[in-house]
């Protein structure tokens, strides 16, 4: 954003060539759709052609809404897509392979941007949504990274299903992706379990754990599940903490994140169950000691399409350790 007049006037172009789709067959018009995100109303006077994605949360959630065709670019991939995403995903443009920035955003001709996460709407990143807005670009944020209080995680990802579906005129398919889910979600909830006490470790960075607290999805898979997220005090989705502090609040269950495929060092789950069983205090707790650990894939433990299935595994993971599994 260092060069907004050079940046405003590729806009205009975008913003022109966005009436008309490849070819030059003019955008399907439909019905005037308004959808609430994250603070901002957006409206849209036809379905959008040129969506471009900021993170792999959502496009993960697009792919699954059929919407390939119309995705202009995706960025910050940090896995592999889902196996059954490989085909569509060839198809859509990768603009960057970290967070995307201003002007290969713009270069997209955007008719919307889509994102799981506000902090990737900056002025050194892709932008501020003030900015893209004031453009004529309309940004889509994940519901569940702007809680309100009172509706739970999993309401919150259906509720962006919901509304996508109408942006996009596909609302059959998100009511059976939510109904899908929400299945899921009923019967890992209608389980019956021994309380137990968990922390979910998401990440090592420098030796440094960060956990779930109670802005993260886990501390509702924790509920569901029948189990009490340990950090619930800390209102962040993965707060900074230390071996020490886990040591302290003695979890009867870890759950650790593998994040192998980011590639930094401590991702593997591998290397944080190393570090448990060398640390001094970490080493000698119960959960470490009689191996009640339960690893799963950290890219779902973000809100998206795979946080049903890293809620299945959990409750999977708990019912073994309980001898149920």
């Amino acid at each position: 954003m260092s060069h907004p007049a050079r940046l405003g006037l590729a806009l205009v172009a975008v913003l022109a060539a966005g009436c008309a789709t490849p070819g030059g067959a003019q955008a399907p018009t439909a019905q005037s759709v308004v959808v609430d995100s994250c603070g901002k109303q957006l409206s849209f006077t036809s379905t959008p052609q040129r969506a471009v994605a900021l993170d792999q949360s959502s496009t993960e959630t697009l792919l699954e809404l059929g919407l390939q065709d119309r995705m202009a670019g995706t960025a910050n991939v940090k896995t592999k897509v889902l196996p059954k995403y490989a085909d569509a995903y060839a198809k859509v443009p990768v603009l960057s392979p970290k967070i995307l920035t201003a002007e290969p955003l713009r270069a997209a001709n955007p008719d919307v941007v889509v994102s799981g996460f506000q902090d990737l709407f900056t002025a050194d990143r892709a932008g501020t949504r003030d900015e893209l807005e004031s453009l004529g670009v309309p940004t889509f944020v994940s519901a569940v990274d702007c809680p309100d209080g009172t509706t739970p995680a999993f309401e919150r990802l259906f509720r962006d299903y919901e509304n996508l579906g109408k942006i996009f005129g596909v609302s059959e398919k998100a009511a059976k992706l939510t109904s899908d889910q929400r299945a899921i979600v009923a019967e890992v909830q209608a389980v019956k379990r021994e309380p137990v006490k968990v922390v979910w470790v998401y990440s090592v960075f420098k030796g440094v754990p960060y956990v779930a607290g109670k802005g993260g999805m886990p501390n509702q898979m924790s509920t569901i599940a029948g189990a009490t997220n340990m950090f619930d005090d800390l209102d962040h989705e993965w707060p900074e903490t230390s071996w020490e502090e886990i040591a302290r609040r003695d979890p009867d269950v870890i759950v650790i994140g593998d994040l192998t495929e980011r590639g930094n060092l401590g991702d593997k789950a591998s290397e944080k169950l190393a570090m448990m069983r060398e640390h001094p205090a970490v080493s000698q707790l119960r959960a470490v000691k009689e191996n009640r650990i339960i690893e799963l894939n950290g890219t779902g433990m973000d809100p998206s399409v795979r946080s049903v299935d890293v809620l299945r595994g959990f409750a999977a993971g708990l019912d073994k350790i309980a001898g149920r599994g």
